[in-house]
């Protein structure tokens, strides 16, 4: 394969990459460069077991070379994780979609300076007692990056938030930030856990004994009879 033909391979597959996470682990890497190889075989490595090998490490280098071009252009997901001069490197933390660091740029044509003033504008609806809640989502996913660089760099007490930013702590907006920083629907992600964890639960709260245990065999009960209804 040609030089040049490799490394605009390369290159997009590290943009795609990027999209979605910043800091992939082996295993996700290795998983591009599977699916890569079967969507394409003539890719193959010749001589290697799993056939993707050498791609899998060269795909390891080019998405850091890209997160070196993006840090050096001031790209805020990766540039809060940079090294600096006698800093402890075993407290730098790689900034990922999934993680309390992840820091995205501005949306495009928006500065510090203007989104403080959508910042303001958003503290002054809270102060009503009727919210415009779609004047509210719009301008909470407006200020998204502005919040996460003040949360990340700063670090601000939950107290401090709450003033800067009392639209985060409304229900509805647990959730969608919730989905802005993972991309996983909070509500739906909990009951799925809470439904595969329920019966380990019960059989928990069921042995428990102390000054409860009464309160309790009541409560479990009640779900008793109710569950009995509902399968009759």
């Amino acid at each position: 394969m040609p030089r040049e033909m490799k490394m605009d391979i390369l290159d997009n597959i590290a943009q795609a990459i990027f999209a979605f996470k910043a800091y992939p682990n082996c295993q996700e890497l290795e998983s591009v460069s599977a699916a890569l190889i079967e969507m394409h075989p003539c890719l193959k490595d010749p001589g290697s077991g799993t056939g993707y090998h050498s791609w899998t490490m060269s795909i390891k280098y080019k998405v850091g070379n890209y997160r070196q071009k993006l840090r050096s252009v001031g790209c805020s997901e990766v540039a809060v994780n940079q090294k600096r001069a006698n800093e402890n490197t075993s407290r730098l933390k790689k900034a990922k979609r999934c993680e309390v660091n992840f820091l995205p740029d501005n949306p495009l044509g928006q500065t510090d300076s203007s989104l403080q003033k959508e910042k303001e504008a958003l503290q002054e609806e809270l102060k009503k007692k009727r919210l415009n809640m779609a004047f509210v989502d719009s301008k909470m996913e407006l200020t998204f990056s502005l919040r996460r660089k003040e949360i990340v760099e700063e670090e601000p007490l939950v107290a401090d938030i709450l003033k800067q930013w009392p639209a985060l702590f409304l229900e509805d907006q647990i959730c969608a930030e919730f989905y802005r920083i993972t991309q996983t629907n909070l509500k739906s992600t909990f009951f799925s856990y809470l439904d595969e964890y329920a019966p380990q639960m019960i059989k928990l709260y069921r042995v428990r004994g102390g000054a409860h245990e009464d309160d309790m065999k009541t409560l479990l009960d009640q779900f008793d009879n109710q569950t009995s209804d509902v399968l009759a």
